[in-house]
């Protein structure tokens, strides 16, 4: 029982050490650079860092988990101007924490749990332009009013999506030069009338509102000030508009834009009335909107402000038509749209323009259908004749679109386009010869899928974009053509200039080019940009030396040079910026290494041929092979195998001694010695070197009759000399040395190393010149060969 308590009293303290210590930190620290920018974005900090200095000019500290602000955590920054402490968990700030911070400019606490707000934090932030407040758990804008230090803020972004629901007539006091107020009052309860007149200078409203209650009391406060009104997550399904309190100039309203709202037919002709009271709106856009109806608008509303209308410019993007199937053809709206210069439809699944539409449709001079399900038998109903004439731009990017003919040809009504966009389209080719609109200046077929390019593209062109395909040359005349985007292909060289003669501006970046030169570039002669990065460029020697020398033009043209100028290859500067690649001298200079190369060695050929030549090379290597071919052969003949008694090795001029002498003296001598002479007893045919080895193998002793004329001469023309290998490698007495004539040592050549040595340790005959000696002479010959 004891060991039971100790083990639960041990696991008991193992728990409240492991809950007490510390949490594991991995917090990095700040990096900062030299103009004083510190990022301290996402890295789990739970506090401000210590040891900031007054060099810190801009401080980001968002997504972090810091909790709690102290008045002493940034005393140390008199200059910074920037501070961001968005999405963090902070929901306390210490009176005074930002009292040092005069010249603060722009400071963001949006997404943290700031229940309460206090008027002391931003008491002496005199400077502050940007504030940030949105997405805190604030009920109100305090007791006092907040703001009112703050004279040079123009930004100001507060309010929440809960527990915000009331907004005091001092909240915003102080505020005189605010010129744009985001305000999220998405569940307001309370709104005190002219809370939000003191703003003078106001000219933008973003306001978010899940209901319409309380929208027209704010409206009406800011109405003589706003030129841009967005409204954000409201459900406006129920919306009526009463009559509002404007001057009889109107409101300078210039913009309305309605971002993530719902409506129906009804509030939407509601809404319409709101134009009368801006008689200087000239944009309405629509965002991310869902419009629950049919189409059956008000007739009668769009009738009575369709002559008041000023309305340029209307842009819907992403909108929701649940019952898309179901929906009118918008006749009711011919009318009121007829004015309209731009129109944007972007992502809302277009498929169809009626052809009366499109005549409606006057004064229109810009239509983008982005991404809707456009068609080429779809097309020829929407441009039909007298459709869209006074249209000069139409963007049909990302629809399907599949025949590049067939649009050309569908869009000849349009008789005053100049600037068409049909990217994104799937087209694959592209047919020999097409028709387009005459006026025609501007063509983008990027990202088509075209893998050639054919005259089918219209001659008048001044800019063409066709990046983002799978070209791999440009061979097309363009006499017009100012500006060529083709990058994102498989260029491999840039195209030819005598093709673009009025070329201006060129993108080629991210083909496969590996390199270009100056007289490329000169040969467009109005170039003035070129943004060629981003390929494989080879760093060659010409190349790196066109780019060192001309830094400066290169500079002036080039648009993103030397950044995305990187080398590919050779391997081992891959990656490196051209302009900073440097190559070996071995690399650059090949030619003239392999050249100078070629003649040392040639040099060091003629060097040995006369070393050779002056130290008998040549003799030294016939020796060593006959060395080698006679170190292949059996050392000596077994005895039985001898057939001579000697070998004789002598001059050819001494040719009579040995024939007339020797051989009388020694051959008829009882009993008679039997020699080798080479004269007589070689075989015919055979290599003189076989005959020369296989002889003095054959012999029992070897004779050398040596004399000047033996020395003198190519030692017996070099090929009896091979016997010298055989016979001192063996270490034996088969040697006798015959000296005719006296003959001093060092007359012997330096390359008859072991005969000079025989001669220094051996004893040798000397043929004497007495005659009463030549009798004891051949008596010491016979004795020297019997032995």
């Amino acid at each position: 029982m004891p060991c039971t308590l100790w083990v639960v009293w041990a696991l008991a303290a193992m728990v409240s050490l492991s809950m007490t210590r510390p949490p594991d930190r991995t917090t990095a620290p700040l990096s900062c650079d030299a103009a004083g920018t510190c990022d301290g974005r996402s890295r789990s900090l739970d506090s401000i860092p210590s040891g900031l200095t007054a060099s810190v000019k801009s401080l980001d500290l968002a997504n972090n988990n810091i909790a709690y602000v102290s008045k002493t955590d940034l005393q140390g920054c008199v200059n910074l101007k920037t501070l961001q402490l968005d999405f963090n968990t902070i929901h306390t700030i210490e009176e005074d924490s930002f009292h040092s911070l005069g010249r603060l400019e722009h400071l963001d606490l949006c997404c943290n749990q700031l229940s309460n707000l206090s008027s002391s934090w931003f008491q002496h932030l005199s400077s502050l332009k940007f504030l940030n407040l949105l997405g805190n758990t604030y009920r109100t804008l305090g007791e006092m009013s907040l703001f009112a230090p703050l004279t040079n803020l123009r930004v100001l972004r507060v309010g929440n999506v809960y527990p915000f629901a009331k907004i005091q007539r001092k909240d915003f006091t102080g505020l005189t030069f605010l010129e744009e107020l985001e305000l999220d009052a998405s569940n307001l309860q309370q709104y005190e009338p002219a809370s939000l007149k003191s703003f003078q200078n106001i000219s933008r409203l973003v306001l978010h509102r899940k209901q319409p209650a309380l929208l027209l009391e704010i409206f009406a406060d800011l109405l003589r000030n706003l030129e841009s009104l967005e409204l954000r997550s409201t459900d406006l399904s129920s919306f009526q508009l009463p009559s509002l309190p404007i001057g009889q100039n109107g409101s300078p309203l210039r913009k309305l834009v309605f971002r993530t709202v719902e409506i129906t037919d009804m509030s939407f002709s509601e809404i319409l009335k709101l134009l009368n009271y801006f008689p200087r709106m000239v944009e309405v856009e629509f965002e991310d909107c869902t419009l629950n109806g049919h189409g059956y608008f008000s007739s009668s509303a769009l009738e009575e402000i369709s002559d008041a209308s000023n309305l340029e410019t209307l842009t819907i993007r992403r909108l929701q038509i649940p019952e898309f199937f179901l929906f009118n053809d918008l006749r009711s709206m011919y009318q009121f749209v007829r004015r309209f210069k731009r129109i944007t439809i972007e992502n809302s699944k277009v498929f169809l323009v009626p052809c009366l539409l499109s005549r409606h449709l006057k004064s229109l001079e810009y239509l983008d259908l982005t991404e809707n399900l456009m068609v080429e038998e779809q097309l020829t109903n929407s441009a039909c004749e007298e459709a869209w004439p006074a249209l000069h731009t139409l963007i049909l990017r990302q629809n399907h679109l599949r025949s590049l003919g067939q649009t050309g040809e569908v869009l000849l009504t349009l008789k005053n386009l100049t600037a068409l966009d049909i990217s994104k389209n799937s087209f694959h080719s592209m047919p020999p010869t097409c028709h387009w609109p005459e006026k025609i200046r501007r063509l983008n077929l990027s990202s088509t899928h075209i893998d050639s390019l054919t005259p089918c593209l219209p001659q008048t062109l001044e800019v063409l974009d066709v990046s983002n395909n799978n070209l791999d040359s440009f061979s097309l005349l363009f006499p017009r053509l100012r500006e060529l985007y083709i990058s994102r292909n498989k260029l491999k060289t840039l195209p030819d200039a005598s093709f673009l003669p009025s070329l201006l501006s060129m993108t080629v970046s991210r083909n496969i080019i590996n390199s270009f030169t100056k007289k490329q570039l000169d040969s467009f002669q109005k170039l003035t940009t070129l943004e060629a990065g981003g390929n494989s460029f080879i760093c060659s020697c010409e190349f790196l030396a066109f780019t060192m020398q001309e830094q400066q033009m290169l500079g002036r043209i080039l648009t993103d040079w030397p950044e995305r100028y990187l080398c590919d290859s050779p391997s081992h500067v891959r990656g490196q910026q051209v302009r900073d690649t440097r190559l070996s001298v071995s690399e650059c200079h090949r030619v003239a290494l392999v050249s100078a190369l070629c003649c040392a060695l040639l040099l060091l050929a003629l060097l040995t041929v006369g070393l050779c030549h002056r130290y008998h090379g040549l003799w030294y290597m016939k020796m060593t092979w006959a060395w080698l071919q006679a170190k292949r052969k059996p050392r000596r003949a077994p005895a039985r195998e001898l057939c001579y008694d000697a070998f004789v090795s002598y001059s050819e001029q001494d040719s009579y001694w040995v024939e007339t002498l020797m051989v009388q003296e020694l051959e008829h001598f009882e009993p008679p010695f039997r020699l080798c002479l080479h004269k007589r007893d070689f075989v015919p045919g055979k290599w003189i070197i076989d005959n020369i080895i296989d002889s003095i193998e054959k012999s029992h002793k070897t004779i050398f009759v040596l004399s000047e004329h033996f020395v003198k001469s190519e030692w017996c023309k070099y090929e009896l000399d091979f016997s010298h290998f055989r016979l001192f490698d063996e270490n034996n007495d088969a040697a006798i040395l015959v000296l005719l004539e006296p003959l001093e040592k060092k007359a012997i050549p330096q390359r008859f190393c072991k005969l000079r040595k025989i001669m220094n340790t051996k004893t040798y005959l000397e043929w004497p010149q007495d005659e009463a000696q030549h009798q004891g002479f051949w008596l010491s010959l016979r004795a020297a060969i019997k032995a």
